[in-house]
């Protein structure tokens, strides 16, 4: 497979072997904190959890992303990426242990979001540096490949850190301070892998002069507003078509995942631990549609074209999503997900594609840093809509209708742009 030897190559750099060791290891604490968040606020059997609580959840892991992440760039660009990777590392670790400490002691839950908010606040800084880097690691003509399998293998290390995370939970200790101090250990281990690089291996170049850190923060706010209007103009509009549709479709994920995670706590099970297997399992089918995306929207979409790709992604959704959601039953949910999952990143792969091949090289970055704000607060959006509509056991007919009258608007409006 041309994957697989694509990423043997890239092996072969020593210190991209080293920067990918760090990306796993973050990027695999992440999956296991926030499913411990996520297992804390939903599946501890001494709270009745509400869809408020998730949404409140979904906006500590997710908003950091959004009001940080744009501005990240203008501070990595004055820290030494090794020193962001080590120092970043171990308040994580810090952090993450005191939010251990604040499970067993039973706090306020205010608290217990401060806590879970500073963790999840550095991870941006984290994650830019790591892509930052990269050009410091591999050679010019293998950064594509780079920038195209890392990013997948954090993904893939997230994913795995989830699914370790639910073991613990099950089978080793039925503790979610006990999980939550595996990610303080993993974000321990990515700070001391970060030691077997140079500091200054990763840059920034210290030769250029920087501007003050006020300019640089106000120069990105109008960098931002120049990409947006980038994007408005006539020339763009297939990419911001594109990225419309991409939030609205993220916005239906979001919706149907808080409804998943009530079904799984209150309807589907009586049991707090089936409840969390279930949830698991639900989440192992999403994630096997991220991965059947990856294998099929390439050759769907250079058959198709990305645009009508994103329309057969949102039609298929709306036909399925009700179809396999309304009967509120353990095996349809379980391939809603898979479904939902193959739909929501193709069309994801599809907006990438279209982004990157209609706007300017000199806009490429700041719309992406759009599309991860929109893609991020849409998220955050679903979660507080569908805590308003949402009963206490997590059956909602008017809620799964609603989010299928949005994937059919999303389709039919890409449709008829596509045939202008």
């Amino acid at each position: 497979m041309s994957v697989v030897r694509d990423l043997r190559v890239l092996l072969h750099f020593r210190n991209f072997r080293r920067l990918l060791v760090v990306r796993l290891l973050s990027q695999g604490a992440d999956g296991v904190y926030q499913v411990a968040l996520a297992a804390y606020v939903v599946f501890s059997p001494e709270k009745q959890t509400s869809a408020a609580a998730i949404a409140s959840a979904m906006a500590v892991l997710l908003l950091p992303y959004s009001l940080v992440g744009p501005f990240a760039g203008a501070l990595l660009d004055r820290w030494r990426r090794r020193q962001v990777f080590l120092y970043g590392n171990l308040l994580r670790a810090l952090m993450a242990s005191a939010t251990a400490v604040l499970i067993v002691a039973h706090v306020p839950d205010w608290l217990f979001y401060v806590s879970a908010l500073c963790v999840t606040a550095v991870n941006r800084f984290v994650l830019s540096g790591l892509s930052a880097a990269l050009p410091r690691v591999v050679d010019t003509e293998r950064l594509v490949i780079a920038n195209s399998l890392s990013p997948t293998a954090g993904t893939l290390a997230a994913t795995a850190g989830g699914g370790l995370a639910f073991v613990v939970r099950l089978v080793v200790a039925d503790s979610d301070a006990a999980v939550v101090l595996l990610g303080a250990f993993l974000y321990l281990c990515g700070a001391l892998a970060s030691l077997r690089m140079a500091a200054d291996l990763l840059g920034p170049d210290r030769a250029r002069t920087q501007p003050g850190l006020g300019t640089a923060l106000s120069s990105t706010a109008r960098d931002l507003a120049a990409a947006v209007r980038h994007l408005a103009a006539p020339p763009r509009r297939e990419a911001a078509w594109a990225l419309a549709a991409m939030s609205l479709m993220r916005f239906c994920y979001g919706a149907l995942l808080v409804m998943l995670l009530m079904l799984c706590r209150y309807s589907l099970t009586s049991d707090t631990d089936e409840g969390l297997a279930l949830l698991g399992l639900a989440l192992g089918a999403s994630g096997a549609g991220f991965f059947a995306a990856a294998v099929v929207t390439p050759w769907a979409a250079g058959r198709l074209g990305p645009g009508r790709w994103i329309v057969v992604c949102a039609a298929a959704a709306a036909v399925l999503e009700p179809a396999l959601g309304l009967p509120f039953a353990t095996v349809p949910l379980l391939v809603a997900a898979f479904v939902l999952g193959l739909t929501t990143q193709g069309s994801k792969i599809a907006t990438d594609t279209v982004v990157q091949a209609s706007v300017d090289d000199a806009f490429r970055g700041r719309i992406f840093s759009v599309y991860d704000v929109l893609f991020n607060v849409a998220f955050v959006g679903a979660a507080a809509v569908a805590a308003l509509m949402l009963p206490p056991d997590g059956r909602s007919i008017p809620l799964v209708v609603t989010i299928a009258v949005i994937y059919g608007g999303v389709a039919a409006a890409m449709a008829r742009f596509e045939h202008q």
